[in-house]
């Protein structure tokens, strides 16, 4: 993990094997911003649904002590969905670096979509 000064702000920048182990361990929140149709497909197993359309910070959970993680396909929609976050007047959040595209890089489970009979099913 990596973090970046935006105007006094953290965004923090979390690689998989990062968000895996929180994740592992109950740690955060993930918050997927794509699609629903993309989530629907495959998405990391226990991530929300927050789709940047129609995201807005204020209807994020409260992180208490487990942080907010972001992430999209490629990193670039959760990059701008934590700086919308950022502006609304909080201090922190996270985002999934490189996203779903180096989750499965790093060959991370998640759940997919057998094609055969368009059933979710655990892809590792």
């Amino acid at each position: 993990m990596h973090t970046e000064d935006l105007g006094g702000k953290t965004l923090e920048h979390w690689n998989p094997e990062d968000v895996a182990a929180a994740m592992a361990q109950g740690a955060i929140t993930l918050i997927d911003v794509r699609t629903p149709q993309e989530y629907m497909f495959e998405h990391i197993h226990g991530a929300l649904l927050m789709p940047m359309a129609g995201f807005d910070p204020k209807f994020l959970p409260t992180a208490g002590e487990r942080p907010l993680v972001l992430h999209c396909g490629s990193g670039v929609r959760s990059r701008k969905m934590a700086e919308a976050y950022l502006a609304a007047g909080h201090s922190k959040i996270a985002h999934l670096d490189g996203g779903f595209g180096a989750w499965k890089t790093a060959n991370k489970k998640y759940i997919g979509t057998n094609m055969a009979t368009g059933a979710p099913h655990p892809v590792s």
